[in-house]
């Protein structure tokens, strides 16, 4: 159930384009806001999809709530746009980039009866409960530069090397180097401590929706082998991006695309 309290007469800022039968929701990462998704946008719409991109409570022009902030927070949030902007009935589709891919699963496995299906790009099913090393150096490549005094402007351009293949190029790629470093420090914050305690199985275990787990061959942080893992975890298609790292869908966006066609031409009757 969608948690109104806080959220009855405001909801987190989001644009809408297209008119199609079928509306395609984009939820970012832990990185960024709806603005890093334009060519994603555009793509959509050349396919006849109705998009959606929201602005994840504390991101881009949505405030950060004065309440806990969680994941659960942020499905709750979402559940929310998809009641209010959303197709009717069950014919609204979820793609989650990182972050993203952890609310989405949420949202799904809360609303079943609204989502048609969902995409997760590039995640893990929870950070929470990885091999220690790895979320210890997740947590501390993230944090370490701003605790050392700098500010994510200055942090992520250098981090942003780490989470792209090293061939990576073109507008796509440049638009996001732009918008994540324009992340608020203090939303990341908080975003990276509801990340960490987040578990997401047990939403994952209840999806019930056609999904699709893309993999960037070179990411970090939803490693291939992770995202083959959760895809099991939801009995989900699983495809792999060669060549690409954390930012896969624009990297390479005609193979992430390509994918993400197929695999919604099997689910749209």
């Amino acid at each position: 159930m969608v948690n109104t309290q806080h959220y009855t007469t405001i909801l987190p800022d989001h644009a809408v384009w297209g008119h199609g039968e079928y509306t395609v929701f984009l939820l970012h990462g832990g990185y960024g806001c709806k603005d890093y998704w334009l060519p994603e946008v555009a793509h959509l719409l050349e396919h006849g999809f109705r998009v959606v991109a929201w602005d994840t409570p504390g991101y881009g022009l949505s405030p950060l709530p004065e309440v806990p902030y969680t994941i659960e927070l942020m499905a709750d949030n979402f559940n929310l746009l998809v009641d209010t902007v959303g197709s009717l009935g069950k014919k609204n589709i979820l793609l989650g980039h990182s972050m993203g891919g952890l609310i989405g699963p949420k949202a799904a496995a809360d609303k079943p009866e609204r989502i048609a299906a969902q995409i997760i790009s590039s995640t893990v099913e929870s950070l929470g409960h990885t091999a220690p090393d790895y979320q210890a150096a997740f947590v501390a490549e993230r944090l370490g530069p701003l605790e050392a005094g700098l500010t994510l402007k200055a942090a992520v351009p250098e981090l942003m090397k780490k989470m792209m293949g090293p061939d990576s190029s073109g507008e796509a790629v440049d638009l996001v180097l732009k918008i994540t470093a324009e992340t608020k420090d203090e939303t990341f914050k908080a975003a990276l401590q509801a990340i960490v305690a987040y578990d997401g199985r047990s939403a994952l275990r209840a999806t019930t929706v056609p999904t699709l787990c893309i993999a960037g061959e070179l990411d970090p942080v939803g490693k291939p082998e992770m995202m083959k893992s959760l895809a099991n975890t939801v009995t989900g298609e699983f495809v792999c991006i060669p060549e690409v790292a954390h930012y896969c869908w624009a990297e390479k966006p005609q193979l992430f695309n390509d994918a993400v066609m197929k695999f919604l031409a099997g689910v749209i009757q």
